[in-house]
């Protein structure tokens, strides 16, 4: 997992999986086992899918001709609400990108370390 800053200013976590290390071959079984870690987590709460990919196509926008589907599990770990600010860096959203040979899996720094250090296990757990 690389932590990078996208557009000088996104603090986010990446990670390329080949599918050939991986038992999860496409977006739909990483949706699954990400949809199972967040319900069985005793802080965080479900909220949505959503699919950046048919959204994009259906407006005509550009596509990345390498990327074959994209979606984003959204959820969040909110379990205090220490000031009104807080809720703009809320919910969390994990993204699952279909690449053909790879699945890129990718978030935005959460604005506390230990839901960081969560998403980092459950996307590390997806390697064989």
């Amino acid at each position: 997992m690389e932590k990078m800053i996208f557009m000088d200013k996104y603090p986010i976590y990446e990670t390329t999986l080949n599918k050939a290390d991986t038992q999860y071959k496409s977006v739909e079984s990483v949706m699954d086992y990400l949809k199972a870690k967040i319900e069985a987590d005793s802080v965080a709460a479900y909220i949505a899918q959503f699919d950046p990919y048919a959204h994009t196509l259906s407006l005509g926008g550009e596509i990345d001709a390498t990327i074959v589907e994209a979606k984003e599990i959204i959820f969040c770990f909110g379990q205090k609400l220490p000031n009104a600010t807080i809720v703009a860096v809320r919910p969390r959203a994990i993204g699952v990108i279909d690449r053909g040979e790879d699945l890129v899996i990718n978030f935005m720094e959460a604005p506390n370390e230990p839901s960081t250090n969560t998403m980092i296990a459950w996307i590390e757990e997806l390697k064989n």
